[in-house]
Parts: structure tokens; C-alpha cells; sequence
């Protein structure tokens, strides 16, 4: 409230003035000299009072604009002296200073924050001017992937790659686009995007650029030797007990061949031995078609379903067989009109799969339930669920489950669900897991 209190005393003051020039005018008027000079000293005096009072305000303030305008917020105001409507004014002047100071503070760090994020992506990001050429900003990566040292103005580039600089700097990428690059007596693969923006007078240009072909040669190796990895367990483990097996029916061989007399070789263990061999081979063949059925479905006969009618066919095939092992299946649509674009044979393999999944999970439980349903969620996508209250899935493999060849099942290929989601893939949704071990899981489908 004390600008109340100033008001008063400004108030105060030219309440004086005028009452002052009043009595000076009726001196005069009636003739007092003596009395005249008087008031007329007085006049004088309230006039510098009044003046220097408002001035001090005026300077104070005068002084806050000039140390804002040259971003002085360190400045210190004295709260602790001079009079006391101008000390009330120092400490607002203070808690000014104190608040732009905390968010500068802020705006550093994060700043800083996200300048140490940008530095550690692998994605080349570069701002400029576009006037001068002179680089706002830009880290590490741009100069790695155009295999550039340090620079401040893009002409660096001009003078040392011509071509190079047109097609990065002088050419405008609206959407992001693949183009070919050579660097080093080699091209090389970038994904480049760019948009102009402005600041006060001044539009700088802002550059994405990613190398794909390192991206995707990174991905490549680190699928390869997952892959290799599941296919050197699965190989060895059939290759082991073949090879040991054949070395120990050679052995036997030659004994007999040589020594037909004390061979104690019997037809039928050669005739078991050799028959297991078969069943191990067949087993690894079995495995190799399993994998090349991975890379088999690459194209889509998309055409429009009702839901209704692809889960009347699922339960039409389904349901005697399930319901002849005591489980009970359903299935519910939220609206008639619900449809989808899909290859209908591929999302029925898929659908049959997480179907036989879950009776192969209920087939212990006594009152075993399996619900198929579909809806639309709330972002409009078609949601399809297949659900069972079966024993669940251990929370240490669930992250595994969608891996080629990883199964927890003593019969099973590992090769169901990881074709369910490239089937999922290949319609542009995906497929996820929930699951309580003891309590049942909860696939859906999202397209």
C-alpha cells in the first residue's frame, strides 16, 4: 500500500502549493509586503521540496530501465536507507532482479540440457544464418557424418565441397528426403530435412540429416547376430547328438567289418541308431522350413472384412474342437459395422495361433474361459483381443516371446508369434502382450 501513502504526500504537497500561491496572490493583494517575501520564500521552498520529491522517484526508476535495458540484473538496490517510499520501490526493484535472475538460471540449464541431448543423438543438426552464413549452432554429428572439421560459417564448406554445400545448404528439403552423397570415394545414403525459421529480423535455416546407411547397417548386424545366435543353439543342438551317434554306429561298423566273429553288432541297434539319425535330420529340416516361413509372407491381398464375418469363420472352424476340451470360447463385437482392410487369410492365421496359444495355456484350468472380442478405442483404431485366464506368462521371458525360435513350450518352434507380428507389420499395426503369471493374458491386436 505505499503507493497510497505517496499519492497522500504528493496530495499533501500541491494541497500546500496551491494554498500557498492563494495566500501570496491576497498578500499582494492587500499590500503586505512583509508578508509577501514570506509565503514567497515558503512558495520557493515547497516548489524544490515537491520537485526533488517526485524527481528521487523518477531516478530510481530512471536507473532500474537503464540497468534492464543493458540486462544488468545483478544490481543491487539499498533497501536498508533513504526515505522510505523510495526504499519500498529498491525492493521491488530487488525482487525483480532476484526473479529474472532464477529464470534466466533456468533457461540456461535447460539450454544446456538440451544442447548435451542434441550433442549425444547420432542425428547431424546444424542452424545457421541465412543472410551471413554465420552457424547459430550445431553439434557434433553434422561434421561426422559430412566428414567436416569444426566451422562458424557454412561458406567453409563452399570453398572446400561445391557440390556438396549445394546439395546440403543451397537446396531446400521441405519433407524429409533419401539422397546419395559422396564422401571420400564413396556414396553414402542421408536422410535430409529443413525448415526456415525467424528471429526478430533474422531467418536462419535449420538442417536434419541421418545416415541411413549406417543406421541400417547397425540394425542389420545386431539382427544378424540374434539370429545367428537362435540358429547356432537349434543347429547344434541337432548336429551334436547326430555326429555323436554316427561316430558310435561307424565304431561298431568297423569292429564288425573287421572282426566279424567277436562283433557283438546287433541289426536292430544299427537299424534304431540309424533311425534316430533320421528323426534328428528331419527335425533340423523341419526347422530350416520353419525359418524360411519367417521371410515368406512379404505381400498383402488387402480387401474390406466385416469383423463379424472373419470371427463367424474363426469360431465356425474353431469352437467344436476347443469346447470338446472343456474350455469355453466367446466372442463379442462392440458394433455390427465394424470392418477392417486386411488379408483375411494371413489375420485368420493369426488369429488362429494366439487361439490355439491360449487353449494350450487353459488346457489345466478347470473352468477355463477364452474371449474373443473386438472394439474400437478411443484413438479410432480397430482393436481385436484374444483373452484366457490360463496360467499366464512368466514376466522374464514375456520380452522374448516375439523372437524367432524362442519358445517356453517342450514341442514348440518359437515361430508363431514372431509370424503374427510380421503379419501385423505387413497391415501397418502391431500386436502386444499382457500377462499375469496364475492369472491369464491378454492379446491385441491394433490396426
Amino acid at each position: 500500500m505505499n503507493y497510497r501513502a505517496y499519492i497522500f504526500r504528493l496530495f499533501f504537497r500541491i494541497l500546500l502549493l496551491v494554498s500557498a500561491i492563494l495566500a501570496l496572490v491576497y498578500t499582494i493583494y492587500k499590500d503586505q509586503t512583509v508578508y509577501s517575501v514570506i509565503i514567497s520564500i515558503g512558495l520557493l521552498y515547497l516548489l524544490i521540496n515537491t520537485y526533488t520529491f517526485v524527481k528521487r522517484r523518477f531516478v530510481a526508476m530512471d536507473d532500474f530501465f537503464e540497468a534492464v535495458k543493458y540486462r544488468d540484473f545483478s544490481r543491487w538496490f539499498p533497501e536498508d536507507r533513504g526515505p522510505k517510499d523510495i526504499r519500498f520501490l529498491y525492493t521491488g526493484f530487488n525482487e525483480i532482479n532476484r526473479t529474472i535472475k532464477e529464470i534466466n538460471s533456468q533457461n540456461q540449464a535447460q539450454y544446456v540440457y538440451l544442447q548435451k541431448i542434441l550433442e549425444m543423438v547420432d542425428i547431424g543438426i546444424i542452424a545457421y544464418n541465412l543472410e551471413t552464413g554465420d552457424v547459430l549452432w550445431v553439434n557434433d554429428s553434422f561434421g561426422e557424418i559430412l566428414d567436416m572439421p569444426s566451422f562458424k560459417n557454412i561458406r567453409f564448406i563452399e570453398n572446400r565441397k561445391p557440390e556438396l554445400f549445394n546439395t546440403i545448404f543451397e537446396t531446400y528439403h521441405r519433407e524429409p528426403n533419401s539422397i546419395s552423397i559422396a564422401l571420400q570415394n564413396e556414396n553414402i545414403k542421408i536422410l535430409i530435412s529443413d525448415t526456415v525459421f525467424q528471429v526478430d529480423d533474422d531467418a536462419f535455416k535449420l538442417i536434419v540429416i541421418q545416415d541411413i546407411d549406417n543406421t541400417l547397417n547397425k540394425n542389420e548386424s545386431e539382427s544378424w547376430k540374434k539370429l545367428l545366435s537362435v540358429m547356432t543353439h537349434e543347429i547344434m543342438n541337432s548336429i551334436a547328438p547326430i555326429s555323436s551317434l554316427a561316430d558310435t554306429l561307424q565304431s561298431n561298423l568297423q569292429i564288425a567289418i573287421k572282426q566279424p566273429k567277436e562283433s557283438n553288432l546287433e541289426l536292430d541297434d544299427l537299424n534304431s541308431g540309424i533311425k534316430t539319425i533320421k528323426n534328428r535330420s528331419d527335425g533340423l529340416l523341419k526347422f530350416a522350413k520353419t525359418y524360411r516361413s519367417l521371410s515368406k509372407v512379404t505381400n498383402l491381398n488387402l480387401q474390406r472384412v466385416k469383423v463379424s464375418e472373419l470371427f463367424s469363420n474363426i469360431q465356425l472352424l474353431m469352437a467344436p474342437s476347443i469346447e470338446a476340451k472343456n474350455i469355453d470360447i466367446t466372442f463379442k463385437i462392440s458394433g455390427p459395422k465394424l470392418e477392417l482392410d486386411i488379408d483375411t487369410h494371413l489375420i485368420e492365421q493369426v488369429l488362429i495361433n494366439l487361439i490355439l496359444n491360449a487353449v494350450d495355456a487353459c488346457k489345466h484350468k478347470e473352468d477355463a474361459q477364452i474371449k474373443v472380442s473386438a472394439s474400437q478405442n478411443t484413438s479410432r483404431n480397430i482393436v481385436l483381443k484374444v483373452y484366457d485366464n490360463g496360467t499366464g506368462i512368466p514376466q522374464d521371458i514375456l520380452e522374448n516371446i516375439f523372437v524367432p525360435f524362442f519358445t517356453s513350450k517342450a514341442t514348440g518352434s518359437g515361430i508363431g508369434l514372431s509370424l503374427c507380428k510380421q503379419i501385423m507389420l505387413l497391415h501397418k499395426g502391431k500386436i502386444l502382450v499382457k500377462s499375469l503369471e496364475g492369472e491369464g493374458s491378454v492379446f491385441s491386436l491394433v490396426f
